[in-house]
């Protein structure tokens, strides 16, 4: 069943936030709804859709970023008050624009995300999650994790209010009375929460950094359900839900925005095995930061109102907009109403070319005149993200600019492989690097017109470790430029994971030392992603696990005041790990005592892990260097292919599909040998053997690749112990 949407546009406001749009909610059924939209101007404003027209409701002053819009009521009385977050103050206003609430939270760090329901009033920070009750403070909770959204409701059987904060370490957590009753583990770092209500059932789903959907059991179970909506390859993040009878079904479809501006619609049936149904999607090339559904633009028509990262507020509605206009040997025949405010759109236009082109030219004498007036570089928003996924063992790079993007210049100072990437129509040229000044890489890409948005790929090399830095030049007078940095860090193909098999071999390491809980968790957040920013607790052992997106492997982390272990079945990780802590305590000159157990079944291990990637990129390998050939045989006409073997004819056939997946994984051969060189090399210098000499004849191994031969290269004792 397809579900068919028509785009209108209404408003542009500043560049908005996440939660910064909502719906008033209707007095009686069919009615048009009014719009609440805030942005990081901070003004919020009202308005509604009459004859298409934009009617302004209230408008408040410019002021400090707004990062919440949420809507509430009396308990039992609809929800009509709207409330805004700022800084650290929470204001409320009717929908008539009166303020009636002013209250600073004295919270010690910014409000990122909000949540009001009824009197209850739950507010957090990058850290911090507090609950307030008429205004009074009722409680507070530190946490170790980022929280990057807050829910509140009433379980249907004890009615309990219980709170739910997501967090960036692969946790939802459970609050009440602000302790945590229950940590719901998730397999990817959830992006926002949302109440699901159908049919007197009310259910909590949320949507992850890799976009998917899933689905939290709290009454029963009191963890993670299953997912509901999942895509096998890499998604772009969900940035917003809603759920609304979009279609005449039993259920709630449930409608999602994406940071790559994918809005989709599903439906789905929760307790059905068939978890969802895709109906429609559409792209606006822009990130959606905020969508609800209702009826906007005209009464009795359901709409997707959506609000993006640029401002651009418009609706997918379910009413044909192309009505009024018809086709006759391609001329175009209006109505009246429709002509007139063609006209009337024209003259708008031509009178805002008239004062741009005035205001440019004031600019420009005012550039070139010799009082003390100067250029102002404008101050651009850009919003940027580093994203891994463990599809393709690589990182998503975004960035996204209010204005379009003339071109991106990307620098490394250590080395990473760029990947292509679909959604890219960017043009990329490369500079000569300089590795022994600090440059491996520098790459420009070209932005075609009108891009706002740029996606990039990466694939960073574990145990080299430094900074990415991208040189975003928008198309603005004066030309100006903001640099992002993206920290790389020594372990960078790693995430974090709850669990992990406890019956690989391990290597062990363990260090001792005079250093504090602050200091070691410090280096193993700068060793390792997806560590907490802030140690969860003080005087127990903190205990993390992580895997490998490009091997498989697992690593363990223990660590408290005055001691750290560390377990891997991948000896190349211990090694990296003791490197980078050796260098680190060097700086701040603290004695550490260092034990290294190393397991020599780990070596098998590894190698049967690398086997299967070792050979079907060994054949694909093959298979383009002979098809380089055929073509240059002059393989080309039909007669010539007849007359080949079978073998070769379905190799030109296949062609296609081959040298993609070749060119989508460059360089991927010499990294599968650079992982096995490495750990040849870190595996014997556990063992005091330097064999840096024998580099050579492992690579010939490697050339004509067999996993017995290579095995006893690295271990010629093994059929002894066989």
């Amino acid at each position: 069943m397809e579900l068919e949407l028509f785009r209108v546009d209404y408003n542009i406001v500043g560049i908005t936030s996440k939660s910064c749009l909502k719906l008033l909610p209707y007095t009686k059924i069919g009615e048009q709804q009014k719009v609440v939209v805030a942005d990081n101007e901070g003004i919020l404003q009202v308005f509604a859709v009459k004859k298409e027209d934009i009617q302004l409701q209230f408008k408040t002053l410019p002021g400090h970023k707004i990062t919440s819009v949420q809507l509430s009521g009396e308990p039992g009385t609809m929800s009509d008050k709207i409330f805004i977050s700022s800084e650290n103050e929470v204001r409320g206003f009717t929908k008539k624009g009166k303020l009636f609430l002013s209250f600073d939270s004295n919270m010690t760090e910014p409000i990122t995300s909000m949540y009001v329901l009824g009197n209850d009033l739950f507010l957090c920070g990058k850290h911090t999650y507090n609950h307030y009750k008429d205004c009074k403070d009722i409680g507070s909770y530190l946490c170790g994790d980022c929280i990057v959204d807050v829910i509140a409701l009433h379980i249907n059987k004890t009615h309990r209010l219980v709170a739910l904060i997501a967090c960036e370490g692969r946790m939802i957590r459970a609050l009440e009375h602000a302790r945590v009753t229950l940590s719901m583990e998730v397999e990817s770092s959830p992006t926002v929460l949302h109440i699901y209500e159908d049919n007197d059932t009310k259910l909590v789903i949320f949507g992850t950094v890799d976009g998917r959907i899933g689905l939290l059991d709290i009454e029963k179970t009191q963890s993670f359900n299953k997912w509901i909506i999942q895509d096998n390859r890499f998604s772009s993040a969900i940035s917003c839900i809603d759920s609304y009878k979009m279609v005449q079904n039993e259920h709630q479809n449930i409608i999602v925005g994406r940071q790559d501006g994918n809005i989709e619609v599903y439906s789905i049936n929760l307790g059905d095995n068939e978890t969802s149904a895709l109906l429609h999607t559409t792209n606006c090339n822009e990130s959606v930061t905020s969508l609800c559904c209702g009826i906007v633009g005209e009464a009795n028509y359901d709409e997707i109102l959506v609000a993006t990262y640029t401002g651009r507020i418009f609706g997918l509605t379910t009413q044909t907009v192309e009505r009024n206009i018809t086709t006759d040997s391609k001329n175009y025949y209006f109505t009246t109403e429709s002509a007139q405010k063609i006209v009337k759109l024209k003259n708008e236009v031509e009178e805002l070319q008239m004062r741009v082109g005035k205001e440019r030219e004031k600019y420009q004498a005012s550039t070139h005149s010799y009082m003390e007036e100067m250029s102002a570089i404008p101050l651009l928003s850009i919003r940027d993200s580093m994203v891994q996924s463990k599809q393709d063992a690589s990182y998503v790079l975004t960035l996204e600019v209010p204005t379009a993007i003339d071109n991106v210049l990307l620098q490394s100072n250590v080395p990473v492989d760029l990947l292509d990437v679909e959604k890219n129509s960017a043009v990329v040229s490369f500079s000569e690097a300089e590795p022994h000044n600090g440059n491996f890489l520098l790459a420009t890409y070209r932005c075609q017109v009108n891009t706002n948005r740029l996606e990039l790929k990466i694939r960073t090399i574990e145990g080299q470790y430094g900074t990415l830095q991208a040189y975003v030049t928008p198309i603005i007078q004066p030309k100006c430029c903001q640099v992002r940095q993206f920290e790389i860090k020594p372990l960078s193909m790693h995430f974090r994971v709850h669990s992990i098999e406890k019956k690989r071999p391990y290597n062990l390491l363990a260090i001792k030392g005079l250093f504090s809980l602050a200091e070691i968790h410090s280096w193993v957040f700068q060793c390792i992603p997806e560590v907490p920013e802030k140690p969860q607790f003080v005087d127990t052992t903190t205990t993390l696990f992580f895997q490998s997106t490009f091997l498989g492997t697992h690593l363990e982390c223990n660590f408290q005041k005055g001691e750290a272990k560390f377990a891997s079945d991948n000896i190349s990780t211990i090694s990296i790990i003791r490197e980078f802590l050796t260098k680190e305590t060097t700086k701040k000159k603290i004695k550490i005592d260092i034990s290294i157990v190393v397991n020599d079944d780990s070596i098998n291990h590894i190698l049967k892990l690398i086997d299967p990637k070792l050979q079907s990129h060994a054949k694909l390998s093959k298979e383009v260097l002979l098809l380089d050939a055929l073509h240059e045989l002059g393989v080309n006409d039909t007669e010539t292919v007849q007359a080949l073997s079978t073998k070769y004819q379905v190799l030109l056939e296949k062609e296609k599909e081959l040298r993609a997946e070749f060119s989508n994984q460059p360089a991927y051969l010499d990294r599968l040998y650079g992982i096995i060189t490495d750990l040849y090399i870190d595996y014997y210098k556990f063992k005091g053997v330097s064999v840096k000499s024998r580099i050579p004849k492992l690579l010939t191994i490697l050339d004509n690749y067999d996993y017995k031969n290579l095995l006893l290269f690295f271990r010629p004792d093994f059929e002894m112990l066989d």
